[in-house]
C-alpha cells in the first residue's frame, strides 16, 4: 500500500500548531498583568472616579501587578461595574500585551429632584443618585415627591436637546394634580405647562410668544404664561 506523506505531514503540522498553541496559551496565562486602562466614552464630566473604577476592578489587590492573568475573571468584573450606580454600562478586557481595561458608559442625569434626599432623574428615567465628583447642570424639580419620574423623561429629554430651552428653563415644580410649572432662568414669570403632554406644539406655541414679546420689549410685563390650552398662549401681566 502506497503511504499519502502528504495526508502525514498535515496531520502533523496541525498537531503542530496545536502543540504550539496550547503552550503559548499556557505561558501567556501564567503572566502577570503590566498597567490597567479605564477608558470613559462619550461624556468628560466623570459621577465616578478612576480610583473608584479601579478599586472595583482589582478589589483587594493593591497593584494590578499583582494579578496573574489566569486568574482573571472579566465577567465577575464587569458585574461588579455594572452594579455601581453610577455605570450605564461596563466592559472589561485584557489585552495581549497584559494591559487591563475598563471601557464605561456613564448615566446621564437629565434633572434634579429636591427630595428629602435629592437624586438626579437619568436619560431612561431612572433615579441616580448624587456624585461627589461631578454636579450636573440640569433642571430641578420641586413639589410633589411621589411623581412617576418616568412619565417627566420626554419633557425633560427636549429640554436637555433644545439649546433655547435648556438655557432657559432652570426649574418644574410638580402640582399635586400632577400639573407643571416652569421657571426660567432669566424672567421672573411662571410658565404654567400643565400635564407633559403635546410636548413640542406647547414650545413650539412658548418660543413664539417669547420673541413677540422680547421684540417689542413687553415680555417682563407679564407674572404668568398658561400654554395648557391648544393653539394659543394666555399670559396674565402683573
Amino acid at each position: 500500500m502506497k503511504i499519502n506523506w502528504d495526508y502525514i505531514k498535515f496531520g502533523f503540522l496541525i498537531v503542530l500548531i496545536g502543540f504550539l498553541f496550547a503552550f503559548s496559551s499556557q505561558r501567556n496565562a501564567q503572566r502577570f498583568l503590566v498597567s490597567k486602562e479605564v477608558i470613559f466614552l462619550e461624556d468628560d464630566n466623570h459621577f465616578i472616579s478612576y480610583p473608584t473604577v479601579n478599586k472595583l476592578l482589582i478589589q483587594n489587590n493593591d497593584e494590578v501587578t499583582s494579578i496573574a492573568k489566569e486568574i482573571l475573571d472579566l465577567n465577575e468584573m464587569e458585574h461588579r461595574l455594572n452594579n455601581n450606580p453610577m455605570i450605564s454600562k461596563a466592559e472589561v478586557f485584557v489585552t495581549v500585551d497584559g494591559i487591563l481595561g475598563a471601557k464605561i458608559k456613564q448615566r446621564k442625569p437629565i434633572a434634579r429632584v429636591a427630595a428629602s434626599t435629592p437624586f438626579y432623574i437619568d436619560e431612561e428615567g431612572m433615579e441616580m443618585p448624587l456624585s461627589e465628583e461631578h454636579a450636573a447642570r440640569v433642571p430641578i424639580i420641586t413639589g410633589k415627591t411621589t411623581t412617576n419620574y418616568n412619565s417627566l423623561r420626554s419633557l425633560l429629554l427636549k429640554l436637555k436637546e433644545d439649546n433655547f430651552l435648556k438655557n432657559h428653563i432652570v426649574g418644574i415644580h410638580v402640582q399635586q394634580d400632577d400639573n407643571l410649572i416652569l421657571y426660567m432662568r432669566v424672567y421672573d414669570f411662571k410658565i404654567e405647562f400643565g400635564k407633559p403632554e403635546n410636548i413640542d406644539k406647547k414650545f413650539q406655541n412658548f418660543k413664539a410668544f417669547y420673541q413677540k414679546t422680547l421684540k417689542d420689549s413687553t415680555i417682563t410685563d407679564y407674572s404668568l404664561i398658561n400654554l395648557k390650552l391648544d393653539n394659543q398662549v394666555v399670559g396674565t401681566k402683573k
